[in-house]
């Protein structure tokens, strides 16, 4: 292999295999791929190590991408229980899966997934730090944390979570702008408590250059984590998450010149009318590098339902720039996720990803409706649910409540219209 990264390979006019299955399955030019990878607009996170996976982009002029979370906790930590969650991840057509575990055997979950995993898999390697040394925070040393970064990008991690941008000076903002939720993330609130109980700054962001030849060795793409990331309304745009947004701006920067792919990590809970400002700030202080959103949840009164607040976020925010949405459950902020929630929480980003790339205009979204739309004209009942985005589903909810006159749905029955206007 004559190049370190896939930046590395489109600015030497290398087509990578990871490239060829990505305008395999987008409208995309291989001319236009190579150039957005060049210029850090499109990602493709893809491990050297990760031996089974399909190349997916993410970025300018890509489908949107939709990302599962799960891994044990020490509240629920059967290992199966997460392996079939995976399993169901990918049936449902996941673009990504992410291992946010932290208790018992992280390691053997970790390479269980890798090795069953065609899509490209992310972590957050200061969960395991914490879980791994189980020490007190104050005790992790600068190497502990690092340690754990590299196990990851050898056991075939595609994409990593790092929260280099929370700086000292970031946490300061914390501290002088006070919020209703203070700090939401976990990576970030552990960073932050480190950096408070020892006085010292972030050693991601003060051993950068570390932390990228790491993930040049394995060509892992860079996830730069908001750990500063509003957990209400009332917090979003604030200073600290616009504080961290500067400092992310000036590491992509460094990333690109060591040919390291980035992405940027987006806030959580925000009002309707500041996605917008959010996205297009992202992309003006990050040099136009994808970006990955947690959500956004877009009101904070509707525990139970918020993979629907979080779908009306993450379509606004894929529509006006986004490119990667991060799945939200029914069970956010109440437990972890069983694999019902999985389902409703992926589907539901799936749709919102889906109406967001019709539009921004991506060729060849609109099809998938079209077709739709002709085999309802047609009252054509197999090619619909073949074409709905869960046709288990679809046949169910069909089936529970049959008409006598098998051509037209219990709704309107024999005063179907598409049925008598035929």
């Amino acid at each position: 292999m004559n190049y370190a990264t896939q930046i590395d390979a489109a600015n030497k006019g290398i087509f990578t295999k990871e490239m060829e299955e990505v305008t395999k399955n987008e409208s995309i030019s291989k001319e236009e791929l190579m150039e957005k990878i060049s210029a850090g607009k499109i990602v493709i996170p893809a491990n050297k190590n990760h031996k089974n996976l399909v190349g997916i982009g993410i970025g300018e002029g890509l489908r949107t991408k939709v990302n599962v979370n799960l891994g044990v906790s020490e509240d629920k930590n059967n290992f199966n229980d997460e392996i079939e969650k995976v399993k169901k991840s990918l049936e449902y057509k996941t673009d990504a899966i992410m291992d946010l575990s932290t208790f018992g055997d992280t390691k053997k979950f970790r390479k269980k997934l890798v090795e069953i995993s065609e899509v490209m898999v992310g972590t957050v390697p200061m969960y395991d730090a914490v879980a791994k040394y189980g020490k007190i925070i104050k005790n992790m040393t600068s190497d502990d944390m690092f340690k754990v970064v590299e196990e990851h990008c050898e056991d075939g991690i595609d994409f990593i979570t790092i929260h280099a941008g929370l700086t000292k000076i970031a946490a300061e903002r914390v501290d002088k702008n006070p919020r209703l939720t203070h700090i939401v993330s976990r990576g970030g609130s552990i960073l932050y408590e480190w950096m408070k109980l020892n006085d010292k700054e972030n050693p991601f962001y003060e051993n950068f250059d570390r932390l990228l030849e790491i993930c040049k060795r394995y060509d892992v793409t860079l996830s730069l984590g908001d750990g500063l990331r509003p957990g209400s309304l009332k917090d979003a745009t604030d200073a600290p998450q616009i504080q961290e947004l500067i400092m992310l701006g000036e590491l992509t920067k460094e990333a690109r010149k060591e040919n390291v792919q980035v992405m940027i990590e987006g806030p959580g809970h925000v009002p309707l009318n500041e996605i917008i400002p959010n996205m297009l700030l992202e992309k003006k202080l990050c040099g136009g590098a994808p970006f990955y959103v947690l959500g956004p949840i877009v009101t904070d009164i509707a525990p139970g339902y918020d993979h629907i607040t979080s779908a009306i976020g993450g379509s606004i925010a894929a529509a006006n720039g986004a490119d990667f949405l991060c799945f939200v459950t029914p069970a956010e902020h109440l437990r972890l996720p069983d694999i019902n929630d999985l389902k409703e929480g992926l589907i539901s980003s799936r749709i919102a990803a889906h109406a967001a790339d019709i539009a921004k205009g991506i060729k060849g979204a609109l099809d998938w409706d079209i077709k739709m739309s002709e085999a309802r004209g047609k009252l054509d009942w197999k090619t619909m649910f073949d074409l709905s985005i869960d046709p288990k589903k679809a046949r169910e909810f069909r089936a529970s409540a049959m008409p006598v006159d098998k051509n037209v749905c219990s709704m309107c029955g024999d005063l179907c219209p598409i049925k008598r206007t035929k």
